[in-house]
């Protein structure tokens, strides 16, 4: 494997996928690319990983108003970057035109947010109550939830638009990130009905146009597990709202997620 892959490294040298410049590895940007993206990093919801301005204290476990008032989309979320114009450029033509030499970047980005609050937690986890203080809810949220998914779910595309589009780009992201963690892949478990692209839509037309769309097709794949759902973006989190519910409803012990990018909106 190793020669092999000193073979490939001689006749394609490793190369940014976005400027096209040498890098020392396949399926890594240069420098000056990486600095451009919008990375989120601390301080952040420890829900549902709400990037905050970095000016300020807020202590271990911060939460943003939508989580704190239990209206988060998912038990645990986290994004690699903020969906700005540097990410929309890369994850936009992945997600529609067949660019698939952006996947190890994105995935490998995800994965990185992952082990980055893995980490974060550990540490918390270690600290007696007396050293931390945290109220009991925010220590419930603060579970390491993904050091142990026990499947991960790519967020499924209809059937009409997977023919039309010709893969499943949640599907092309969740392999890198089942192989580094260790975690099957479930494609079976959960149906989607085909409905309108929702690109344009407002948030309530999103909620509407979503609702009902899933169908868990092997509850007994879901019962007591604790699902890990990976995409490529969320705009306001309407799928994963759906997403959870249906799974919840067939008996899943927690739904967690992790995107390439995310939308982030004045709260």
């Amino acid at each position: 494997m190793k020669l092999f892959s000193l073979l490939l490294d001689f006749l394609l040298p490793p190369s940014c996928p976005v400027c096209g410049a040498m890098v020392d590895e396949h399926g890594r940007m240069c420098a000056e690319c990486w600095g451009k993206f919008n990375w989120i990093s601390d301080p952040k919801c420890c829900v549902c990983g709400y990037p905050f301005p970095a000016n300020i204290d807020l202590g271990d476990a911060p939460m943003c108003p939508t989580c704190a008032a239990g209206k988060n989309e998912l038990d645990w979320l986290r994004s690699a970057c903020v969906y700005d114009d540097v990410s929309k450029n890369i994850m936009l033509p992945f997600k529609h035109a067949g660019a698939l030499k952006y996947r190890l970047v994105m995935s490998r980005a995800m994965i990185n947010s992952l082990r980055e609050l893995s980490n974060k937690q550990q540490g918390i986890s270690n600290k007696s109550s007396s050293e931390n203080n945290l109220p009991t809810q925010t220590k419930s949220l603060l579970m390491p939830y993904c050091l142990c998914p026990d499947v991960i779910l790519p967020v499924p595309l209809a059937t009409r638009r997977l023919w039309k589009r010709g893969y499943n780009q949640a599907t092309v992201l969740a392999r890198p990130i089942a192989k580094h963690f260790g975690v099957p892949i479930d494609h079976d478990s959960v149906r989607r009905k085909y409905r309108p692209d929702m690109g344009h839509m407002t948030a309530s037309a999103r909620t509407e146009n979503i609702r009902g769309v899933f169908r868990v097709a092997r509850p007994d794949r879901i019962r007591g597990k604790t699902i890990l759902l990976v995409d490529d973006v969320m705009t306001t989190g309407a799928t994963f709202h759906e997403l959870r519910r249906v799974l919840k409803r067939a008996g899943a012990a927690s739904v967690i997620g992790v995107t390439f990018c995310r939308v982030v909106r004045a709260i």
